[in-house]
């Protein structure tokens, strides 16, 4: 038996990656020095890994920006709009312009599309095809990095994504063709990779083909196969571990079962059912090693130790241990790096903090299940397992994690608790008459530049350095300047610009119950954006206002209208470390009603525009069509729960981040936000094609700035834009705004970037009204 980890997080235990890698982008350290992080950070990782005791340890899981745009850079496939950049900068340069866009050196090109990894919060960038697509080995970093392991004494792994899920998660970018149909044309690019491993030494690799856990069609699985089958035939000495995760393998398990590979992962966090629907298979030839996915590499909390080897037993029980290995649910790039840096006791109390495990504490938990399992018992390893136990029986009864209350009043919840009083029709006159907005409204999703001097403060603020009075008064001051800063420009819905806040969700957590918070739990978002997601350990709910302070005294400083920005319910669950003792949805209603709480004491306070963003209802979908309609249901009714308690003339905003929203365009539709907007500047307004197609009655702010890139769009793409809009939606129903929050961004590109997005907005309003006189 071995233990099988999938990756480790790469951001570092303080993360130096994302440090260093936005020194480089601002020109303070060197492309060698920025290299020479990543190469320590490896190198840390594995000696780490190898003193723990796994024994496949991964390579090639780490990266500077994405994994999936790492492949693209692999296989050479570059979009056209940056061959300039590829013939004549460095491929470090062409690779962060590929993921972030280029405003330099006489370039000014935008980013590739960037979208969440399936149902996680983690994003990839988006691959482009092209019908005459080619392909070449531009990049060898799997290679060098299975290299740099060798030459530390270790042997490891190499993670590959597989062809067919790389041109699964791309993108067409004419019509004509199908992407899968470029499987012959990479082919010859992606063995000539493995036959330069196979060359260095390698004896495993593992092929990531997380499309398995999809809803394929006979397209897909023909091409798995196709792919497998000549993997067999061209690397016969190479062990390839077929490697899905997130869900079951579902309708396409005989399609595995039959695929010519050393051994087949199995995720049983996500699907536990999955290992006896293998084990009774007539298509399991038992040949196969299984991997058992039973360590959960996306949540925190502690590996229940007899739990795992129940499903360890069983499987040992039909094939024998030494066709078993003791795995990772998934990469451990989900989970925080280390819970040894967590000694905080106001923010993680100690009895919480011993339910959990951090990635480090993962790989003991995967190394002390092998032991178990293979029956080397030792009085060490039967204290370790009457310790787990005992942690399990603590949280069980903890009398911390409940409130009766709460509990309550989710359970007498009613239709009328998730319905607006009048249809959107009579509550967009009863709020034009109360906003007088014009035609094309300006407004922001909500963040304004979070600059070194405001995080600065929170930080004093925090330590004691400075007192309540004084953080208050530096935050006045900078909500000042950024409400006169709207003003002057001419947007017509403001937001106070969130200074006080760290984090959409941990801002949140932080002022409800049954909330934990740990210090250094960052995890990886995209590129250098690296979140620390709150850990929600019990019952939650709120005794006191969270946001009518800061909102209060921005609309006190000026007569236009002020939104109350608030984090929906599904997104501050999906963007948390939730409790695994019962059910999402339950959770999700508990989150709602706190929500719902807030936004009535915003309305009362004379707010009469209120965000309530749920970027991540797209994320938390199943994988699998055939469970989504039962979490489509719980999470727009926890919407709107949330939202139902205003009257008709307050006007409520959502805000969602990178979706396809063609297959629940009705559950959006059903959230019944008066206004919605959207990320659709990198798609160039493709997403709006589901809005169109529905005929969304609503109001929609479909995206013309795209803020995850540096550059600055000028005045005639966005225009563009917003006549593309014009030219799909009814122009009264549209909003112009960024794709996102600005709160990453510097001032002088956001300054910049908002003026011509109100220039253009005035300009075309003007138009339109010339055009109807």
């Amino acid at each position: 038996m071995k233990t099988n980890l999938l990756g480790f997080p790469r951001i570092g235990g303080n993360r130096e990656l994302k440090k260093a890698s936005e020194k480089y982008w601002k020109d303070q350290i060197t492309a060698n020095e920025l290299i020479q992080v990543g190469d320590d950070l490896r190198k840390e990782n594995w000696l780490l890994q190898q003193s723990a005791g796994i024994d496949l340890i991964p390579s090639n899981d780490f990266s500077f920006y994405d994994q999936v745009l790492d492949a693209s850079l692999t296989f050479g496939c570059v979009p056209s709009r940056f061959h300039g950049v590829k013939s004549s900068k460095t491929d470090l340069e062409l690779y962060f312009a590929m993921a972030r866009g280029i405003q330099k050196d006489g370039f000014d090109i935008t980013a590739m599309e960037m979208t969440k990894w399936f149902d996680t919060n983690y994003h990839y960038i988006v691959p482009e095809f092209t019908k005459d697509q080619s392909f070449e080995l531009l990049s060898v970093k799997a290679v060098d990095e299975f290299k740099q392991a060798l030459a530390l004494g270790i042997t490891t792994k190499p993670v590959l994504i597989s062809p067919v899920t790389y041109l699964y998660l791309g993108k067409e970018k004419e019509e004509g063709f199908h992407r899968i149909e470029l499987l012959d044309k990479l082919l010859p690019v992606f063995f000539e990779l493995l036959e330069q491993l196979a060359l260095a030494g390698a004896e495993y690799i593992q092929v990531d083909e997380p499309c398995l856990a999809l809803d394929l069609g006979d397209r897909e699985r023909k091409a798995i196969v196709r792919l497998y089958a000549q993997l067999e035939e061209r690397f016969p000495k190479l062990k390839i571990i077929l490697t899905n995760y997130f869900d079951c393998y579902g309708e396409n398990l005989e399609t595995a079962l039959q695929l010519p590979v050393h051994a087949l992962h199995l995720d049983l966090i996500r699907c536990p059912l999955q290992l006896d629907d293998i084990l009774d298979s007539p298509g399991f030839t038992r040949k196969q090693i299984l991997s058992l996915g039973v360590v959960d590499g996306r949540n925190i909390w502690k590996n229940n130790y007899e739990a795992s080897l129940k499903l360890i037993k069983k499987a040992a029980q039909n094939l024998g241990t030494d066709k078993l290995w003791v795995g990772s649910s998934c990469s451990l790039l989900h989970s925080p790096y280390d819970l040894e840096l967590e000694n905080k006791e106001d923010n993680l109390p100690s009895e919480v903090k011993q339910w959990m495990a951090f990635a480090k504490q993962k790989l003991a938990e995967l190394v002390d299940l092998k032991v178990l399992a293979s029956g080397s018992y030792t009085e060490e390893i039967g204290k370790k397992l009457d310790l787990n136990q005992r942690v399990f029986l603590s949280r069980k009864s903890s009398t911390t994690m409940h409130h009766l209350p709460t509990q309550e009043r989710v359970n007498k919840l009613a239709l009328e608790d998730s319905s607006r009083n009048a249809a959107f029709s009579d509550r967009r006159v009863a709020q034009q008459m109360e906003l007088q907005l014009p035609l094309f409204p300006t407004t922001t999703i909500g963040s304004f530049p979070q600059t070194n001097e405001v995080r600065k403060w929170r930080a004093q603020y925090k330590k004691g350095a400075i007192s309540q009075g004084t953080y208050d008064e530096l935050l006045k001051k900078e909500t000042e300047e950024t409400i006169r800063f709207q003003e002057e420009i001419g947007l017509d819905v403001l937001v106070h610009g969130e200074f006080e806040r760290n984090d959409m969700v941990e801002y949140f957590g932080e002022k409800l119950h049954g909330f934990a918070f740990s210090s250094n739990g960052w995890v990886q978002s995209y590129g250098s954006r690296c979140v620390k997601p709150p850990i929600i350990y019990g019952d939650v709910f709120r005794d006191n206002p969270m946001t009518v302070k800061w909102t209060s005294y921005a609309q006190s400083l000026t007569p236009i209208p002020v939104k109350g920005m608030l984090t929906g319910p599904v997104t501050i669950l999906q963007w948390s470390f939730v409790r695994n003792d019962q059910p999402r949805s339950l959770t999700c209603k508990q989150i709602a009603l706190a929500i719902r709480d807030e936004v009535v004491d915003l309305e009362s306070a004379g707010i009469k525009v209120i965000q309530i963003d749920e970027p991540a209802i797209r994320e938390g979908l199943p994988l699998r069509k055939e469970y989504w309609k039962a979490y489509l249901d719980w999470a727009v009714e926890s919407f709107r729960i949330s939202a139902s308690g205003v009257a008709d003339k307050t006007q409520i905003h959502t805000h969602m981040c990178y979706s396809e929203f063609n297959d629940i365009i009705d559950s959006i539709a059903a959230l019944d936000a008066d206004v919605i907007t959207i990320e659709t500047s990198r798609s160039e307004m493709e997403l709006l094609d589901a809005f169109v197609n529905f005929k969304y009655p609503n109001e929609i702010g479909p995206g013309v700035y795209d803020i995850h890139s540096a550059r600055v769009p000028n005045e005639e793409e966005m225009e563009i834009l917003i006549n593309k809009a014009a030219s799909l939606l009814p122009k009264e129903n549209i909003w112009v705004n960024p794709d996102c929050g600005l709160k990453t961004r510097d001032w002088p590109e956001t300054k910049s970037a908002l003026i011509n997005l109100v220039k253009v907005a005035k300009k075309l309003r003007k138009e339109a009204l010339v055009a109807t006189a």
